[in-house]
């Protein structure tokens, strides 16, 4: 083995890591799989230069790199926050394997995305890296052309955003239920049974406006969210599978030959706080779904 196929094997021990941490930067598993392949490319230019810790050399490249893209999706006109999602990671589950599901649960939950998206990219990259993967404020300051202190007062100020917008959601059997009761009460078009089941100021994030164009829109308010529902509700939910998405219960809708919707549910006590769905099929076919 010569030492490019070394330093290839070694990559590729790092992968999952970098991968998570891009995605937790980025939100979207094809931008954190750019970010991960240019983690690589930028290795490999490296002329064989002595790097005495892989792992961290290669966390703060694909932090450098993340960062950069992140700023790059903040300034396109396009990007619009109350509208943009993170790509959905899903397993499919018929909950008859608790282990698997508490394995699953592990990943990084919807609601902790969006809260991150609120943050301004430094304060992102100083949390994710610092809070979340224990990388030094000394390097996290490198990265960001500041000081160790101005790091770690980002990542203190991200922190206390992020503390105040985590949802404390039940356990996956409860969550569960719930929707099982959401699910219910569209297959019966049961109008009143679906509003009890919504938190009065659930707010909706759809990929689609209601004429199906890929527009993404917001609707908030049980009554608002229920109708929208209602008016296809009752025939997708018979095509709804369980599933785990983004570590939490939801769903894959889906025919015998294809997944055609992915619905993420963020749930506080036993009502639904948030729904998300994703119809776009390039973002269906990108999502990790193990059918």
């Amino acid at each position: 083995m010569d030492d490019r196929d070394l330093l290839a094997q070694q990559f590729e021990q790092n992968r999952a890591h970098l991968r998570a941490v891009a995605y937790r930067m980025l939100g979207s598993v094809q931008e954190a799989e750019d970010a991960v392949q240019e983690a690589w490319f930028r290795l490999a230019r490296a002329n064989g230069e002595p790097i005495l810790d892989l792992r961290a050399w290669l966390t703060t490249v694909v932090g450098r790199v993340s960062l950069d893209m992140l700023r790059a999706r903040r300034a396109r006109k396009e990007y619009v926050q109350e509208t943009w999602r993170p790509e959905p990671i899903v397993a499919v589950t018929d909950g008859g394997d608790p282990e698997f599901e508490v394995e699953i649960a592990d990943s990084v939950g919807l609601a902790l995305l969006v809260v991150l998206e609120t943050l301004s990219p430094a304060e992102r990259l100083a949390f994710v890296l610092h809070d979340v993967f224990g990388v030094e404020f000394d390097e996290i300051a490198g990265i960001l052309d500041k000081s160790s202190a101005a790091a770690r007062q980002l990542a203190s100020r991200a922190r206390r955003r992020v503390r105040a917008g985590r949802v404390s959601e039940p356990d996956l059997q409860q969550q569960r239920r719930v929707v099982d009761a959401f699910l219910a009460a569209a297959r019966g078009g049961d109008f009143e049974a679906l509003v009890a089941v919504l938190d009065p100021d659930i707010v909706f994030r759809i990929d689609r406006d209601a004429e199906g164009r890929r527009v993404p829109a917001v609707l908030t308010g049980a009554g608002a969210v229920a109708g929208r529902i209602m008016s296809r509700g009752p025939r997708l939910a018979h095509l709804a599978h369980p599933a785990i998405v983004h570590g939490s219960a939801g769903v894959v809708v889906r025919t015998d030959r294809q997944v055609i919707a992915i619905i993420g549910f963020t749930i506080t006590g036993d009502r639904i706080a948030a729904l998300d769905l994703w119809t776009d099929p390039e973002v269906i076919n990108q999502a990790r779904v193990d059918q």
